[in-house]
């Protein structure tokens, strides 16, 4: 994946949307996120650090390298570790298609909303099976633009979000990918596959949640591809508006929204 090919873009205002959505997710995500002292862990595709921040704070006895194809995501991703205090972290710039480390050098992978933006997903768990130990882990968290659903219903709405899904599969990625995790990571090679659905409920009585991801996550994230929607074709300037007035409709106080998170894990053999 080249920077150009990351559909939502490298604004300040994907930035501050990546950083609402990795606070807000921080325990759904998470909390068992935790690896061994003293193992040495690959992430892969870190973007501007918004995960890394959150998985090396709550493994201080392990060392992460964090790697990502965009040096202007990296730039983001080593002032946000810095600022967290932490020292457990390498920045590096690489492609997870040409890795540039030995074979089993890594005791742990983790990849987290990386495979979606790939036009290979297949090709890029072997390249990281490659770098992990015979019985290291891989742990890999993506989301399913599929699994959202809303109170009070919109088919503009629903319109808005398959922009969205078309947009990225135009750009060679599967915003659906995570209903996808486990025949992917059985045809890798790997074992004992295990995949946990993680399930966003926002509501009123969640204030947080409403506004962390109703407002700031999703709905912010299919607003940003307004422009790449109109130009291509893919819906009508009334309907957009309507669509995505929906979406943030859902974070009124008799809204609701539901989205599903997939966590994966596995071992090589």
């Amino acid at each position: 994946m080249t920077p150009k090919e990351y559909v939502h873009g490298y604004s300040e205002r994907e930035s501050t949307r990546l950083s609402d959505q990795a606070g807000t997710l921080k325990y759904l995500l998470h909390h068992d996120t935790i690896f061994p002292d003293g193992s040495v862990v690959l992430e892969a595709g870190c973007g501007t650090g918004a995960q890394s921040a959150i998985i090396a704070g709550q493994n201080p006895g392990c060392r992460f390298v964090s790697i990502d194809i965009s040096e202007q995501s990296l730039e983001q991703a080593r002032e946000r570790v810095h600022r967290a205090g932490l020292t457990n972290v390498e920045m590096l710039r690489a492609d997870i298609f040409s890795l540039p480390f030995p074979e089993s050098s890594f005791d742990h992978v983790f990849l987290c909303f990386v495979l979606e933006h790939l036009p290979e997903p297949s090709r890029a768990l072997e390249a990281v099976k490659k770098v992990l130990k015979p019985g290291g882990t891989l742990t890999c968290i993506e989301g399913d633009h599929g699994s959202a659903f809303f109170h009070p219903e919109s088919d503009d709405a629903m319109k808005a979000i398959r922009c969205l899904v078309h947009l990225q599969a135009m750009a060679g990625g599967d915003s659906l990918i995570g209903r996808r995790l486990f025949p992917l990571l059985n045809s890798a090679g790997f074992s004992d596959v295990r995949v946990s659905p993680r399930l966003v409920y926002a509501d009123a009585g969640r204030p947080a949640m409403v506004e962390g991801f109703t407002r700031n996550t999703f709905a912010a994230m299919v607003e940003g591809v307004r422009d790449q929607a109109l130009e291509k074709g893919l819906i009508d300037a009334g309907t957009w508006e309507r669509g995505i007035a929906a979406l943030y409709r859902a974070s009124e106080e008799d809204g609701v929204f539901c989205y599903t998170f997939f966590r994966a894990s596995a071992i090589k053999p």
